[in-house]
């Protein structure tokens, strides 16, 4: 199964894709990491204008490597009020994006994600980024963090669907 895990935001959505099998004897790993990187939006633009980029990029990205499942961060508390608005814009784009592909959504807070990864909720995110290193077996920590974050996402499906 591949999953498109997604870290929402307006100026930085970070996208993580990940292929899900079932473990085989002798196998290191069920987890393997097709892709990831970050949907990037000009500052100057409008809110129009920088959701149709994630709307238009998103597209691209299911186009490219077929998921049959998008995970998203579900962000309930918002330390700061102005970043609320535009990053569950983003999502709602997000969401609608996957709803016209038919793929199914799930989505999953931090913590969940820190809890399925590092088995403990309040785990520092240099600690997580490690555990997708290690999960995925990648030469380096995945950069930007925004692309990390939605791998964590990815991953943290993909356990959740095969428990």
């Amino acid at each position: 199964m591949i999953i498109t895990g997604i870290d929402p935001g307006t100026a930085s959505t970070g996208f993580g894709i990940v292929r899900v099998k079932k473990k085989k004897e002798g196998s290191k790993s069920n987890l393997k990491c097709l892709g990831y990187g970050v949907i990037k939006t000009d500052p100057s633009w409008g809110m129009p204008e920088r959701l149709k980029k994630i709307n238009n990029e998103l597209n691209k990205i299911i186009k490219k490597y077929q998921p049959e499942v998008l995970a998203v961060e579900n962000v309930y508390f918002f330390k700061n009020l102005k970043t609320a608005m535009p990053v569950s814009q983003a999502k709602g784009v997000i969401l609608l994006t996957a709803a016209k592909k038919k793929l199914p959504v799930y989505e999953f807070t931090p913590l969940q994600v820190k809890m399925t990864i590092a088995g403990y909720g309040r785990a520092e995110k240099k600690q997580i980024q490690r555990m997708i290193k290690t999960l995925l077996q990648l030469e380096e920590i995945p950069k930007p963090d925004d692309a990390a974050d939605a791998l964590g996402v990815a991953i943290c499906c993909g356990l959740k669907m095969r428990a």
